[in-house]
């Protein structure tokens, strides 16, 4: 059972909008067992949409449509649809009534422009607008199914979830979709796919694995479907486990969990504390830290060290080592660790010192060369990183590795999935 999502508006295709809906639109099918074929952003113009839909109803079982059916003349989605399924327009008395309560609670007059909303195709089923005034339209043809939803993500949503997708459960026999996301720090994509070669190739052709890299994380999804919902979910979970026992340092959480997440509950059930000392990463650390809520009970602060001023003032770094190894390097940053757990008393302190780019790079310390220090009651580890050349990549890229070193020292790889 296949869908494809048209989404209507030339906001979408100037870059005036975001194409929120579609992705929104696809998860919510994908967790009612509809596999999505494609996704197609068309403006508002007659000819291309009657094109576009033609098209999708070839491939699919399932079209939805968004957007175009409000009450101006550059909303054709309506009359499109008329057209396309060869329909006479009729007045829809129940809309018209809602139309004029929803005007009546706002102190607004029913205007003709607005009357005509309630002015639908004859071959259509109307969706009610719980939220505004546009009703939806249900096609069927040919035993394919033709969905036109407003545009509106407040208006859209609701529509999806209480009526569209409730009657396609009721027409088709959908089957269950199952993914489970494996969240990953420490390799790239490259990396990470050559230390579970042995298990991506054995796994069985109903299941499959994607790789979903952004900086500094790497998200591994296993998906499957099928009728047995406990079957599948059994099969996706053992596929998990055998990937925990691979790759157990690697895996931080499941499903979206943030590694900033992961090490506030663990700091938490530990009764631990944590500060920090940053200087390429200039207080983006610390924001992911105190990001989570409940972090102020674990977290006590951190050290903006962006000078070698600040460095020897607050966090009794050696001058010396400055002059002699600088601020780029093991002496200097295990320092700054060292200095930020002495000064807030905490029993951990993470600390970042690197070039962060896109300029400032030399030959022996060329753009992207990054250190970070992890100090504990054990003593102070630190941890030399080579990344790319731009800036925001490598600051994101730093912090979430400082994270998962402090993720590494205080907990041990959970062993279920």
């Amino acid at each position: 059972m296949t869908a494809e999502i048209i989404s209507i508006g030339d906001e979408l295709l100037i870059g005036q909008v975001i194409n929120t809906n579609a992705s929104w639109i696809a998860g919510e099918l994908n967790k009612a067992g509809i596999l999505v074929s494609q996704v197609t952003a068309i403006g508002d113009n007659s000819d291309d949409i009657q094109r576009v839909l033609k098209d999708a109803c070839l491939r699919n079982n399932i079209v939805l449509l968004t957007g175009g059916l409000g009450p101006t003349k550059d909303d054709t989605t309506k009359s499109v649809l008329a057209e396309y399924f060869n329909s006479g327009m009729i007045f829809h008395e129940p809309t018209f009534q809602h139309i004029r309560q929803l005007f009546k609670s706002r102190n607004y007059e029913v205007t003709p422009v607005n009357r005509q909303q309630a002015e639908i195709p004859e071959k259509c089923t109307p969706l009610p607008n719980e939220n505004g005034t546009a009703p939806g339209m249900w096609f069927e043809e040919n035993g394919k199914v033709i969905i036109s939803m407003p545009g509106v993500p407040f208006e859209m949503q609701p529509m999806l979830l209480n009526q569209v997708i409730p009657k396609l459960q009721k027409n088709f026999e959908l089957p269950f979709i199952y993914h489970k996301t494996i969240m990953t720090q420490g390799l790239g994509e490259s990396k990470l796919a050559e230390r579970i070669q042995k298990i991506e190739d054995n796994l069985p052709k109903h299941i499959k694995l994607a790789y979903l890299p952004q900086p500094g994380i790497v998200r591994l999804r296993l998906s499957a479907n099928g009728k047995n919902k406990t079957a599948l979910e059994d099969e996706i979970n053992f596929y998990c486990r055998k990937l925990l026992a691979d790759i157990p340092e690697l895996i931080f959480g499941y499903d979206d969990i943030l590694l900033e997440a992961v090490v506030g509950n663990l700091l938490t059930e530990r009764k631990e504390n944590l500060s920090t000392a940053e200087s390429c990463t200039g207080g983006y650390l610390a924001h992911l830290i105190t990001s989570i809520p409940g972090s102020s009970n674990y977290y006590f602060g951190s050290v903006i060290s962006y000078s070698n001023e600040v460095k020897i003032g607050e966090l009794n770094v050696s001058s010396a080592d400055l002059e002699k190894y600088g601020a780029v390097s093991q002496q200097v940053v295990e320092q700054m660790a060292k200095g930020a757990r002495e000064k807030f008393k905490t029993n951990y302190s993470l600390a970042t010192s690197g070039v962060a780019g896109p300029d400032g790079g030399t030959k022996e310390k060329p753009v992207g060369t990054i250190w970070i220090a992890l100090a504990s009651e054990k003593g102070v580890q630190s941890k030399l990183l080579h990344m790319g050349e731009h800036r925001g990549r490598n600051i994101r890229r730093t912090a979430l590795e400082a994270l998962n070193m402090l993720r590494l020292e205080i907990s041990e790889h959970k062993k279920t999935c």
